[in-house]
Order: structure tokens, then sequence, then C-alpha cells
């Protein structure tokens, strides 16, 4: 079982596991809808490998964007913790991240041209400084589960299911959770699958959230541990926090059997991807991802290739993939055209960059400079560069 061998820090890991998530999104995006034979006779027997650019840029999908609004819905609620504005509580970040993504929803709905009218009239006040952010005002193939959710309140919790889908997009966004919860795998366990259930209610579609969360936080937090251990790990912390059902020993097996046909390199990749699922539901998106991640854990482009070069739900496998790996290896281990052009590229530097500032920020009194800008552009007065308030 592989295990790093060199030290990768905090902050690589943190940036690797947003930015190789977004790598993989970007790979995976162009052909999401594409049939097999239509990606293999584009780009050969070895599948899509660079990005195909519009405008210049590697465009991310949904995928990316909630990632990013997950991130920032957490640290809005973690500074006000800090800052005293906040309590602790059970439910503490997924009341926030709900309303996050609510501002998520309305770069589906609207262009920032009315996004920044609505802003300046009163009519809409944004829950985090992403919604100054002109880039993100695209839709990106959004999932239905996620927009009727969220029109509809996006207020689901595991003992209240919102709905029956078990869509991937519960488990495509959770990674910040690992990320922010590095101290605390059982915690972001529990968080993940809170999250997910805002808007997905099948317990396929908040489980495997806890699964990639729990395993997010092992590999951010612990060189010695491989990605297979990681998986176990999770998965034997989620079966202690949540009932014994048949849907999580579907998921155990799924996850298991990927981590053997990981090793069985006489199988050809598209054929262990066929007996895993197209992705489209999260405990097979989950399931590729692992098998990728762990099978080309020495080759980032490779794993993200694989990954995305089938006729499933490409981009949210790519992304998990990328996930999974960058939070192993970090982000040096990401290819540089695989940078290259990358949209939203310095927003996610920023946002990745915020998360390693909660190690030190604890410790910060509220009048210390970092500190105090933290909680300004996570608690209401925003972003000095993207705040419209601050341009004519």
């Amino acid at each position: 079982m592989k295990r790093r061998s060199a030290y990768v820090s905090t902050q690589m890991k943190i940036r690797g596991c947003i930015i190789g998530g977004a790598a993989g999104d970007a790979l995976g995006y162009p052909i999401e809808f594409w049939s097999e034979d239509q990606i293999f006779s584009k780009y050969g027997d070895g599948g899509i490998s660079r990005y195909e650019l519009s405008g210049g840029k590697a465009l991310v999908s949904d995928d990316t964007q909630m990632t990013l609004f997950t991130a920032a819905g957490m640290l809005k609620h973690t500074y006000s913790v800090i800052a005293g504005k906040e309590k602790k509580t059970e439910d503490e970040y997924p009341n926030t991240v709900a309303l996050a993504y609510d501002d998520w929803y309305r770069t589906q709905m609207q262009s920032w041209t009315q996004a920044k009218r609505a802003i300046k009239n009163g009519t809409f006040e944004p829950t985090t400084w992403l919604s100054y952010v002109p880039e993100l005002y695209s839709s990106r193939a959004p999932g239905n589960t996620c927009l009727s959710a969220i029109v509809g309140g996006c207020r689901g919790t595991i003992q209240k299911p919102i709905n029956d889908s078990k869509g991937c997009g519960g488990v495509m966004r959770v990674a910040p959770i690992g990320l922010m919860l590095s101290n605390d795998p059982m915690k972001a366990a529990l968080t993940g699958a809170k999250i997910a259930a805002l808007t997905h209610g099948h317990l396929l579609g908040f489980l495997p959230a806890a699964v990639l969360s729990h395993m997010i936080s092992t590999l951010v937090s612990n060189l010695c541990i491989s990605i297979q251990d990681a998986v176990k790990l999770a998965l034997d912390d989620v079966v202690e926090i949540f009932d014994v059902t048949p849907e999580l020993r579907q998921l155990e097996n799924l996850l298991s059997n990927a981590i053997k046909l990981s090793d069985m390199y006489g199988y050809d990749d598209l054929d262990c991807i066929r007996m895993l699922g197209e992705g489209w539901v999260a405990e097979e998106a989950l399931a590729v991802a692992v098998f990728c991640a762990i099978r080309y854990q020495d080759d980032f482009e490779r794993a993200l290739s694989v990954a995305v070069s089938h006729g499933g739900d490409s981009d949210s496998t790519g992304a998990i993939t990328g996930n999974i790996l960058g939070a192993f290896l970090g982000i040096s281990a990401i290819p540089e055209h695989l940078l290259s052009n990358l949209e939203l590229l310095d927003v996610m530097i920023e946002v990745s960059d915020d998360i390693v500032l909660l190690g030190a920020s604890p410790r910060y009194a509220l009048n210390d400079p970092v500190a105090r800008a933290l909680y300004d552009k996570y608690n209401g007065n925003f972003h000095p560069i993207y705040n419209p308030a601050n341009k004519k």
C-alpha cells in the first residue's frame, strides 16, 4: 500500500485538494454527457488528458462552484465563532452553508449585472464574498436535485429528508468539510452527511459524503496513511456513527470492490469502471474516484484522465478523484498544464489559504489584523477587491 515518503505541508495538501478537484472537474466537464464512443473516437484510446479551452480558460462546472460555496459557508460560521458572534451548536455548519447555497443558486439564475444591481438596491444581501466574484455568475449544468432543493428552502436533514435523491450532487461538493475539520475525522463525517442531506435525502445520497469528508480529513492530517486505509477507516467510523443499514453495507461492498479492482492490473481501466457504475449516483461516483485515485496514485494526470474518460458523470468522478489525490499528494503533484488556464484559480488559492489560517486563528485576538480581515471578509464587509461598493 502506497504511503507518502516525503513531507507535504498542510497548505499544499489543502490547495491540492481544492484545486485538484477543480482540475478533474474542468477536464471532465466538456465531455460530461458524451458516450464512450464519442470520447475515444476524438481523443484516442487514452481518453482526454488536456483541457478543452473556452475563451482561453478551462471552465469548471457546478461541482467546483458548489465546493467553493461550501467552503465559504463554513468559513463564515467558523470566523463568527472565533469572534464570539456565534455559539457552537450541533447544526453550526449546515445552517450557514445552506445560506451560502442560496447565494450559489443566484449565480445560476442571474447575470453578474443583475446581481450587482440587486445588491446595490438592497434586494439581495449576500451571505458570502463569493457572490461578488463576476466569473461565478455562469450556469454550468447544475443538478436538478440541488436546484429544486435550494429553491424549496434547502433545509433537509438526516432525520427529516427533503427528498429521496441519491444523486452525486451531495458528495461532489463536500471536500472542504474534511479540510476544515482535519483534526476531527468523526465530526467531518457527520458534518459531511448533514450538509449533503440539505439537498439529498436518500441514505446513499449523504453516506458517501460522510465517507469522503472523513477520508479528506484523514489524508490531510495523517502523512502515514494510504488511500486504501483512509477508505477503510472512514467506513469503520461511518458504521459507528450511523445505524447499519442495507444501504451502508452496499456502500461498503462497492468501495471494497473499488479497492480490489485498483490492484487488478489485468483488467482494463474502463472495464473496472463499468463494474463500479457510471457515477450519476453518489456511491458510484465515490467508488469510481477511489478506484482511479488508488490505481494511479503516482500519476495525477492519468488518474484524472481515467476518472473522466467514460460514459458517465465525468466531471463529478473527475472532481472527487482530484479531491482525494490532491489531499494525498499536495498541489505540487498536479502537472503545470492542469493548473494553467484553470478558471477561478486565484479564488481557489485564496479560499484554500483561508482554510489554512484556521490553524492559527483561534489564537488570534480579534484586534489582530489577520483575524479581523478574515472575520470582515466572511461576515459582512466582504472582500476588498470584489465588493462592488468599493468600485465606481
